[in-house]
């Protein structure tokens, strides 16, 4: 575990500018780190930069263009020497029932979610392999936990990354390089606020209604800094975990869901099992 006294690292955070990706950068700076941090809109990242002098990298970016987010690491890169810690929080929020979603829709939210973070890993392995060393901490959420009405391109999204990072967390352990998922669940952040809507579809809206009571009911939202405290911990351990559940809403959700599906799987155990029985390859 690091102590407050071993400071220096440099982190590279995308998705910077607000919510939990400047409270990550905040945090960092708290602790003494150094930051390069990525947003669309610079004029926060020139704020965070004048108030932190020498030791915070604004950086305009968009996850969506690769060769961007290339450009942005090696600027990184170059001007700090090295990266450490690379948090991939940029994201977006897009609300509606799977139907009505266009194809425009559906590409434009996986554009962000997923291969934003997939560009963004791409681009820092060759520093971190080098390294020897080196954090890559995705930021995906309590809806890839399982996939409910409304949430389903979002669920898609994370689902995605986490199997991306799982592989990756493989591929990269044999060079000194961790990765890790954290599944947030609700935050104060500006993520609600400018999501997406699909244009609803009439035969949806009892359902519609049932889940805005729902999340009306049940949300739990919380201070971005208490997230940014759990990721120093998680940044700052030296085994840290594949998966980090934040907030009791899912953590109990995390196990409810997987108690649901091993009885599922239970139940059904002989179909599954009957489904097998190895046979010499076909000629």
């Amino acid at each position: 575990m690091r102590t407050s006294g071993n400071t220096g690292r440099v982190w590279f955070i995308t998705g910077a500018g607000r919510g939990l990706g400047r409270a990550f950068a905040q945090a960092a700076l708290a602790a003494g780190d150094r930051v390069a941090v990525a947003a669309r809109t610079t004029g926060p990242l020139e704020e965070l930069a004048a108030a932190h002098p020498g030791r915070v990298l604004p950086l305009g970016m968009d996850v969506t263009d690769r060769e961007a987010v290339s450009a942005a690491v090696a600027e990184a890169v170059g001007h700090f020497g090295r990266l450490d810690i690379v948090i991939n929080n940029a994201g977006t929020l897009s609300m509606g029932m799977v139907e009505e979603f266009t194809e425009a829709e559906a590409r434009a939210h996986l554009d962000v979610n997923f291969f934003g973070a997939l560009w963004a890993s791409q681009a820092v392995m060759p520093t971190l392999r080098e390294q020897g060393s080196g954090h890559i901490v995705q930021i995906s959420s309590i809806a890839a936990l399982g996939g409910f009405p409304s949430t389903g391109l979002y669920s898609a999204g994370k689902f995605a990354l986490e199997g991306l990072s799982e592989a990756l967390a493989m591929e990269a352990a044999r060079f000194g390089v961790k990765v890790s998922i954290v599944q947030p669940g609700g935050y104060w952040t500006d993520l609600y606020t400018a999501m997406h809507r699909t244009t609803p579809l009439e035969a949806y809206a009892p359902l519609r209604a049932e889940m805005e009571e729902q999340f009306a009911e049940n949300s739990v939202d919380s201070d971005p800094a208490l997230a940014a405290q759990a990721l120093l911990a998680l940044v700052d351990s030296d085994e840290p975990p594949l998966r980090l559940l934040l907030g009791s809403v899912a953590y109990d959700l995390a196990f409810d869901m997987t108690h649901r599906r091993m009885d599922a799987w239970a139940a059904w155990e002989q179909v599954s099992r009957a489904a097998e029985h190895a046979i010499p390859a076909p000629s």
